[in-house]
C-alpha cells in the first residue's frame, strides 16, 4: 500500500522550502484579494447593510431612512479595512485551502486523497450556507428585534431611536456568520471522525441530550446577548448533529460494505 504514496523521501529543507512557497501563495492571495475588497469596501458595507433595512421594513418602518452613525474619526476607516480583511478570507479561501491540500496530498493514500477531497468542497459550501441563513434571515430577525425597543416619544416618554454604530454592526453580522459557519462545519467533521472511527452513529445517539446543551451553551457564547440570535443557532447546531448521525450512519455502512467486499474477494483467492 505504500506505493499509493505519491511522496518521496525529501530532507527536511526540502519540506520547509515547499511550506514556505505554499504560504507565499496563500498570502499573496489574501493580500491582492484585500486590496480588491478595500477599494470597494463601502459598496460590500452597503451591501451587508441590507438585512439591516429588511429589518426596518418588517417592524412597519419603511418610511424611516436607515442611518448607522460613528463616534471616533477612524472608526469607519478600520470598519472598511474589517470589512476589506472579511472579504479577502472568503474569496482567497479556495487559494489558501487548495495550497493546504496540495502540501498535505503527496504524503496520504490514494484513497485517503480521494476521501478527503470531498469535505475540502464540502467545506465552504456549507459555510456559505450558514452565513446565507445568516444574512437572508437571522440578521435581519435581530434587528427586529432590536428595533421593536425603540420609542418614537409622547406624552410621558423620550424619543429613544436605534442609530448603530458602523463597527458595532458589522461586529454583529461578521460574529454571527462565522458562528454559523463555523456549527454548519459539524457534519464534516463528525462524518471524518466517523471514518476513522473516533465516532459512531450509536455513541452520537448516545450523547444527544449532551448535544443539545452544549449547542445552547455553544450559541450563549458565540452570538449577541439576545434570545432570538442564540435561540436561531442552537436550533440548526441541533438538526446538523441529527444529520451528523444519520451521515456517521452511512459511513459505517460503506465500511461494512467494503469489509464484506474484501471478505469476499479474499475467499475467491483462496479458493482459486
Amino acid at each position: 500500500m505504500s506505493g499509493d504514496i505519491d511522496d518521496k523521501p525529501q530532507p527536511l529543507i526540502a519540506h520547509l522550502i515547499e511550506l514556505r512557497a505554499r504560504l507565499m501563495w496563500a498570502v499573496g492571495a489574501f493580500f491582492v484579494a484585500f486590496l480588491v475588497s478595500f477599494y470597494f469596501a463601502k459598496g460590500i458595507f452597503n451591501v451587508l447593510v441590507q438585512p439591516f433595512k429588511w429589518a426596518v421594513g418588517w417592524a412597519g418602518l419603511s418610511h424611516k431612512e436607515v442611518e448607522l452613525i460613528y463616534t471616533a474619526p477612524q472608526e469607519f476607516f478600520f470598519t472598511q479595512v474589517k470589512v476589506a480583511m472579511f472579504t479577502a478570507l472568503v474569496i482567497a479561501f479556495p487559494v489558501i485551502a487548495a495550497q493546504i491540500y496540495k502540501f498535505v496530498a503527496p504524503g496520504l493514500y490514494k484513497n485517503e486523497r480521494a476521501a478527503f477531497l470531498p469535505f475540502l468542497i464540502a467545506s465552504p459550501i456549507l459555510f456559505i450556507m450558514g452565513g446565507c441563513l445568516v444574512y437572508f434571515f437571522f440578521t435581519p430577525m435581530v434587528m427586529w428585534f432590536f428595533l421593536a425597543m425603540q420609542q418614537d416619544g409622547g406624552e410621558g416618554q423620550v424619543s429613544i431611536q436605534l442609530l448603530p454604530k458602523v463597527s458595532e454592526y458589522l461586529s454583529l453580522i461578521m460574529s454571527l456568520i462565522f458562528a454559523f459557519g463555523l456549527v454548519f462545519q459539524l457534519p464534516v467533521v463528525t462524518t471524518l471522525l466517523a471514518r476513522v472511527g473516533f465516532v459512531t452513529s450509536d455513541g452520537l445517539r448516545e450523547k444527544r441530550k449532551y448535544a443539545i446543551v452544549i449547542a445552547f451553551i455553544a450559541a450563549a457564547i458565540l452570538t449577541p446577548p439576545d434570545p432570538v440570535s442564540q435561540i436561531g443557532l442552537a436550533l440548526p447546531a441541533i438538526l446538523l448533529y441529527e444529520v451528523s448521525i444519520y451521515t456517521a450512519r452511512l459511513v459505517e455502512r460503506q465500511r461494512a460494505r467494503d469489509a464484506a467486499a474484501r471478505a469476499v474477494a479474499e475467499t475467491e483467492e483462496n479458493v482459486g
